[in-house]
Formats: structure tokens, sequence, C-alpha cells
């Protein structure tokens, strides 16, 4: 069954019981703190897990960690770009209250998910794909181990190992070039090499290293963080012929609310807008599936590791699978992110668990999350003191002791490939409203009739007071902030929308969740 969305006084009650007052002590774990496995990988649409029925996507192991812990189907990221989503699961803030409400960042001045979880004892280590904070590599935001392979950057451990075992290619970023690759369109080939150089297989081999090395008398924050399934698009052969030779590859979502005859196969807006179709589409399609079976396969060993490690030290583990935000793939006309669609900004979000930390082995969820809620969550894991951020902690929804985490849930971008592209949305686990606030256009999406958004409801008459009721929400919500993007009666388009501003403080109004 979903879990249905539910009224503010309900919300209210649920989240202060689950919650300890902001900045007093949690009680006491009643067992000892866990492990905990944070497998990230990047631009990962929400939809691609074969336990969701996906047509042609194969994750066993991912879809074990669901049938371990709790799968949330409505999970959102706070701005669907690398680098503010990291941002936002850093910090625990929501965009509104950072600031950070687009591809930009600024330096965090709040305690760090990292660095919170080091206050508590553990020892912290982030391997692969950096968080994309300008300057601030891993131990600047609180992990004491950082082995960077971020696929795209010079002269990180990864590009200078790959170097030294592949000389003639000049490094990583030409040899991706050499083979026909991009970091950021559908172009997409088979990896060429030994699958240990596969950036995939190369940050699950440090991370095992980290496990096999890390003193099992200290509980362990292991962030495994990949650059697939985000391009280049370049999974072995074995996998990319799979899905290239799939007979049952899905034709991208087609919105009856589209203008199909300005989107052309060339693509525009920065290779934002564009039509894919036949062989591009199938390649592109390829090396995107078979760049999270592939994740999907080099991950098993470690996860099993991982557990027995935990086993031997006498201590519970908790492995959880997110990203930063997903990848249209050609749904309405657009290929990468920054949108408020479900292929952008739908995510996967999994929780699992052993035994003793009591979550319910295969609940499904479709309460309304987001990246922030997981600092909360591990602090409170960790017995660490309820950190004073707007992230919510989902323990008492895995562990079935609360089903609510809030009514809705609020998430944005500022402008990106172009200036059209900007939203403001609002999400409740069923409804979608989005709002473009160069242009004032509205969108309403009924995600439990049409999963897809291929259905614009906004437009008809039997949807007015559900589209009246949306709208003055977000008019209150957006009332505070700088823009001006509402006047507390009315949405007011055509305001300057910079990716950073000086955020508005938590608790400025009753709407902050």
């Amino acid at each position: 069954m979903r879990d249905e969305p539910i009224g503010r006084r309900q919300f209210l009650r649920g989240s202060m019981a689950a919650m300890a007052v902001a900045g007093g002590a949690l009680a006491a774990p009643s067992t000892p703190q866990p492990d905990i496995l944070f497998l990230m990988p990047d631009q990962m649409r929400g939809d691609c897990l074969s336990v969701l029925g996906h047509p042609v996507v194969r994750t066993p192991t991912m879809d074990q960690l669901a049938e371990d812990g709790v799968l949330f189907r409505r999970a959102y990221a706070a701005v669907p770009s690398c680098v503010p989503a990291r941002f936002a699961l850093l910090t625990g803030l929501f965009p509104q209250t950072s600031g950070v409400v687009g591809f930009r960042t600024k330096t965090i001045t709040t305690p760090t998910m990292p660095q919170l979880l080091k206050k508590a004892g553990y020892t912290t280590a982030l391997v692969g794909r950096n968080m994309h904070q300008g300057n601030a590599a891993g131990k600047a935001l609180g992990y004491d181990i950082d082995i960077p392979g971020s696929t795209y950057v010079d002269n990180d451990l990864y590009d200078k190992e790959f170097r030294a075992a592949h000389p003639e290619t000049g490094g990583i970023k030409k040899f991706i070039a050499k083979i026909g690759a991009t970091y950021n369109h559908w172009q997409a080939a088979p990896w060429p090499l030994e699958n240990q150089w596969h950036p995939t297989t190369w940050t699950v081999t440090k991370s095992r290293d980290v496990l096999a090395k890390a003193a099992l008398g200290t509980p362990l924050f292991l962030t495994a963080s990949f650059y697939a399934p985000h391009p280049p698009l370049v999974p072995p052969p074995k996998h990319y012929d799979h899905y290239y030779d799939s007979k049952a590859l899905p034709k991208p979502a087609r919105g009856d609310w589209v203008d199909w005859d300005t989107i052309t196969p060339k693509g525009r807006d920065g290779g934002h807008r564009v039509l894919l179709e036949g062989e591009t589409l199938r390649k592109a399609q390829a090396g995107y599936f078979g760049l999270i079976e592939h994740l999907d396969t080099e991950i098993a060993p470690l996860i099993a590791e991982f557990k027995t490690r935990s086993e031997k030290a006498g201590r519970p583990w908790c492995i959880v699978l997110s990203t930063d935000h997903g990848e249209m793939l050609g749904d309405h006309g657009y290929f990468r992110k920054c949108e408020p669609l479900e292929g952008s900004a739908n995510i996967p979000f999994i929780i699992a668990g052993s035994k003793d930390l009591g979550f319910l082995p295969g609940r499904r969820s479709n309460e309304p999350v987001a990246l922030e809620d997981l600092l909360p969550t591990f602090v409170e894991l960790a017995g660490g003191p309820a950190p004073d951020v707007d992230g919510i902690s989902l323990v008492p929804v895995m562990r079935g002791t609360s089903r609510e985490v809030r009514e809705w849930y609020h998430f944005e971008h500022s402008p990106c490939y172009s200036r059209e592209q900007a939203f403001h949305a609002l999400a409740d686990g069923r409804y979608k409203y989005i709002w473009r606030p160069t242009s004032g256009k509205e969108h309403l999406f009924d995600l439990e009739q049409d999963p897809h958004e291929e259905r614009d409801l906004a437009p008809h008459a039997g949807a007015r007071a559900l589209l009246e009721k949306w709208r003055g929400v977000l008019i209150e919500r957006l009332k505070p902030r700088p823009e001006g993007f509402s006047d507390g009666t009315k949405l007011i388009p055509g305001r300057p929308y910079d990716a950073i501003n000086p955020g508005i403080p938590r608790g400025t109004t009753s709407f902050d969740r």
C-alpha cells in the first residue's frame, strides 16, 4: 500500500514526536552505533530499479537493499544539479534556507554530515567522485579519508593511476574524448579497456581497501561516490551490448504540454533540449542503463564485505543508496538535469539496515523525502544530538512508529541551461505543481494516474480548485524570498533569480517544511 499524503496537523504532530528539540540530545541508542555505507551514484533516475518494474534495467543488488529496508519512491533532489544538490545533502538545509538555489555553491558555515558523524566518534571516508563544492576537498568537508577519483579531474588519484597504467592515453579526459564519449551529452560507447580501470570498478576497489584497513573498534561512515551513470556513457561491452540489443527499450515520455515543433535532433540550450530518437536514442539508453547495471554488479562484493566487517565488530550496519539528481534521457524533449520533472528531480532513495536497527524490511513509502533528510537520519542512528537543520530524521518511518515526514516538499532551480528553464515545484507524494518564474507558466500532474507526466492538468477546468490550492501554498512559501516571487497574494514572474542569495532564516514562515 502507498503511504498517503497527510494533513498539516498530522504532519506537525508526527514530526515533533519523531525529533528531539533542535539542538537537544537524542536518547542514547539501544544498539551500538551502526557502520554506515552511503552508496552515491551521480545522475541516476529514480525509476531505474528493476524492483520498481522498469522494463529493461536489471538491478538485483539494489533490489535486495530495498527488500532489506525501506524504499522511498517520492524522493527529490533539492536543486536537481550536482553542486547545489550536494550542498543540501552535506548541510541538511533547504535551498530556501541556505540560499544555494542554482548551479553554484558557497562556503559551508554549518556542520556537515561527515563532520557531525566524526564528532559522534566515526571514522569518515570519501572514495571516488568529489562533492563538487568548489575547492573544498573531502577532508575540508569532514572526511578523515579522502581518495579522489572524479573521472573528469586531471591528476586526482584515479587519473594518476590511470595514466600510470595507460600512459598512451594522456589521462582519463583525453581518453574519453578519444573513444567518442562526452561528459555531459548523450554520445555513448563501450568501455574498451580492462574492467579494473573503469571508474566505477576503481571506486569499488578503493572502497573495499578502506573496509579492509579501517579499525574494527571504531564505527565507520563510508561514502562510495560514483560518477556513473552520469555521462560519459561508457559501460563495459557486455552491459552496453545487452541494452543496445534489447527489443524492449522504453520510449521517452511525450507530454501533451510540450511544443514539439521547437525541438530538433541537433539540440539547443547547451544540449538541454533535444529530440533523441532512433540510433542516437538507442545508444544513449544502452550507455545509461548499462552503467547502472555495471554499478549494481560492482557494488555487490562491497556490500557483502561491509556487512561482514560490521558483524565481526559486533556492530549494526546501515546501507543507503541515493544520488544527487536524475537524468531526463529524452523525456519530453530534454537531456541532462535541472528540471522539476520526474526524470530529473526524482531520485532513488533506499535505506536498509541489519535487523537490530528495527527497520521494517520491504516497506515502500510515498512520503515526499529529500537529500536533506539523510543528515538528521544518520545523526540519530549515531546517537548524536539532534542537528538544527531543515531535514527530518526518517528513523521513525523506517521503524514504523510514524508514517509522516512532511505534507509536501518544495524544490527549485534558478536558470541553468536557459532562462526559461528555471522553476519552483511542490510535491506531496501524489501531485506535483510546477511554476516557471520566468514566464509564469504552471503545470499540475497527478503522479499516481500519470507517472510519466504526460497529461498536464493545469489547463483543465476540472482541476481548477486543485491548481488554486497548490498555487496558494507556493504564494505563501515564497512570500519572504528576496527575489520578490510573491507578494503574499499572487506569484510574480519575471523577477531576477540568481543561483546564490542570502537565504531565509529557519522558522520564518509556518510553511518551512
